[in-house]
């Protein structure tokens, strides 16, 4: 077996961690954190005035995701480390969800996205309707 300078395992240690390839554990990250529900509890949470809410407090700050939905998402974010879950003793029990200071960090991120997206809508908004009539004219030419 050849002998590899440091600089070689480095390099050889970065190419076994690319996103891009399917099998790379921070592609499936990078998934995960792609979800549309993930960015959605991650950006109420950060949101939020007391920090943590209750399962039902982001049910209803969160239209249209069912409790299915909303209970797998919370227990992927709480396996990943990036939600933490408190049950205070009581009846009925009470469930409290907080970003952990790893949620926190992709909270950041994510509302730059969030905020990218806000700010740019309108051009993407053009550039799809420019692209959707070209297309359509092409075709109809095509037809021709």
């Amino acid at each position: 077996m050849a002998t590899q300078t440091a600089a070689a395992r480095r390099a050889d240690a970065r190419a076994a961690y690319d996103a891009f390839l399917q099998e790379c554990p921070t592609s499936h990250l990078l998934a995960r954190i792609s979800d549309k529900w993930v960015g959605i509890v991650v950006g109420v949470l950060r949101d939020s005035e007391s920090g943590s809410l209750r399962y039902s407090d982001l049910g209803r700050a969160i239209p249209g995701v069912s409790q299915k939905m909303l209970t797998q998402t919370l227990r992927s974010l709480e396996r990943d480390g990036l939600v933490s879950r408190t049950v205070t003793p009581s009846v009925p029990a009470r469930v409290d969800y907080a970003l952990t200071p790893l949620g926190s960090n992709l909270g950041c991120l994510l509302s730059d996205v969030k905020r990218w997206a806000e700010n740019h809508f309108e051009e993407v908004h053009a550039a799809r309707t420019s692209y959707d009539e070209a297309t359509t004219a092409a075709g109809a030419g095509a037809g021709a």
